[in-house]
């Protein structure tokens, strides 16, 4: 039985980033721009149902397969944009909510006001997506935290799924502010107040960001003028990877529940880094031969991070590896623990077995092997830190202020954030520095606490 999974995407980074998207899985499961299927192996279509819907005979001899997402924007660019292009036919028209005025880079207009005025319609057409599906996994998410919509609305549908399928798994892939990259002034504040949110309300959020991705795209790739599309394909990688064993079979099998039960561990601390190998440049993939202990490798490597954070600074706490091709798994099994124990330092010891394994034999298009991971580490704290202290730096003397609280937005909320922050880098701190001696200390004294219980008689 397939395990659907409804796509959300909402603004303009996640409606580009989910059209690339949309054309990797179209070339995975073998079918064309309007979702018929051209492919020729039997593995393409026994699963194309976790995101697709089948129509029956559409006159074109055979089905068309329907993506299962909501396309959602406050201004009609993008979305116009898709719909004119190479991809027009293949969503459903109604699936296109778009507003008139734009969120204008306001978290507060996306939360509150323009956002709210929508969010009846989107949750109407997101429902009529669930109720269709046979056994719901749960949303996929694809959002940044910079802007308007993307962070604002964004949050808000997060809150309102949360309340209608508190059951199902909600991940999200959301692409947060770098400093080195950056489009306006006011992104740490939306940014801030998104991750208060999403804290609360998501089960996984893999972090992405645009100065890491820049810097596979120029640095590896070999691309000196890389453009938005050129990076999304990036994300696109690792999006495919993610979802790859409910698409195909395979011998170690890992979804998104499984992803998320084991790869957090405190209920707070759901916050990812994804990684994908190989990167090469094209002009050199004939020279490259990638063995299963070099992917490993690669995965672990900073370079290949899809987030601009060092995971040496940090210590893993878990982390998942998904490997796609003809791959052993004794092979891939003994090469992330080699991995581990020649990097024991930066895995935390009180949690054994913390890098799970999930082999899929069907490989990416125009590739033999391929992996992706997911890391938990406490590394990602430096994301956190380098958005508060630019909040911190405008908050403390109410700069840009008035535009949030003009939508009627509580200065409160502000400080909320901050907390939840300094919280939650507090918390990573704190299971960074933790050992096992200390973890076996506070088992004895809850251990020596339950025997001195006086007995009932």
């Amino acid at each position: 039985m397939p395990r659907e999974i409804v796509n959300v995407q909402v603004g303009q980074a996640g409606n580009q980033v989910g059209e690339s998207f949309w054309h990797m899985l179209l070339a995975e499961h073998g079918l064309d721009d309007e979702g018929f299927y051209k492919g020729n192996d039997p593995l393409q279509l026994p699963k194309v149902d976790v995101f697709f819907t089948e129509v029956q005979g559409q006159g074109q001899g055979g089905s068309k397969y329907v993506p299962r997402s909501v396309q959602i924007d406050l201004e009609n660019g993008v979305c116009s944009r898709i719909r004119s292009g190479s991809l027009g036919k293949l969503f459903r028209p109604d699936s296109f909510i778009t507003g008139d005025t734009g969120a204008g880079n306001n978290w507060a207009k996306g939360f509150y006001t323009e956002g709210a005025e929508l969010v009846d319609g989107i949750l109407d057409i997101v429902r009529r997506n669930a109720e269709a599906c046979d056994a719901m996994q749960g949303f996929q998410m694809i959002h940044s935290l910079g802007g308007g919509t993307g962070a604002g609305l964004g949050s808000l549908l997060l809150s309102k799924f949360r309340e209608e399928y508190p059951d199902r798994m909600l991940s999200t892939f959301s692409i947060l502010p770098s400093p080195k990259v950056s489009e306006t002034v006011v992104e740490p504040y939306n940014a801030l107040l998104s991750i208060h949110q999403l804290v609360e309300n998501s089960d996984m959020t893999m972090c992405i960001d645009n100065e890491a991705l820049y810097d596979i795209t120029v640095r590896t790739l070999g691309n000196k003028a890389p453009e938005f599309s050129d990076l999304n394909v990036l994300v696109s990688q690792v999006m495919c990877g993610v979802s790859t064993s409910l698409r195909f079979p395979g011998q170690l099998n890992g979804d998104l529940r499984k992803l998320a039960l084991n790869l957090v561990p405190f209920p707070r601390l759901h916050f990812l880094m994804p990684s994908y190998a190989p990167f090469f440049d094209p002009r050199a993939k004939a020279f490259v031969r990638m063995t299963v202990p070099d992917l490993t490798s690669a995965l672990f490597d900073r370079k290949n991070l899809l987030v601009a954070c060092d995971p040496r600074f940090g210590r893993y706490l878990t982390a998942a590896t998904i490997f796609r091709g003809k791959v052993s798994s004794q092979e891939a099994e003994m090469s992330v623990l080699d991995l581990q124990r020649r990097n024991s330092s930066q895995f935390v010891e009180w949690i054994p077995d913390n890098v799970s394994v999930s082999l899929i034999s069907v490989p990416p298009v125009g590739s033999t092997q391929a992996a992706t991971c997911l890391s938990n580490s406490t590394a990602v704290q430096e994301l956190f830190q380098r958005t508060l202290s630019q909040f911190v730096a405008m908050y403390k003397r109410s700069a840009f202020l008035h535009w949030y609280t003009g939508e009627g937005m509580d200065a409160m909320e502000f400080s909320e954030a901050e907390s939840n922050a300094h919280d939650l880098i507090s918390e990573y701190q704190q299971y960074q520095e933790a050992t096992f001696e200390e973890e076996y200390a506070d088992e004895e004294e809850y251990i020596e606490e339950e025997e001195e219980l006086p007995v009932e008689e």
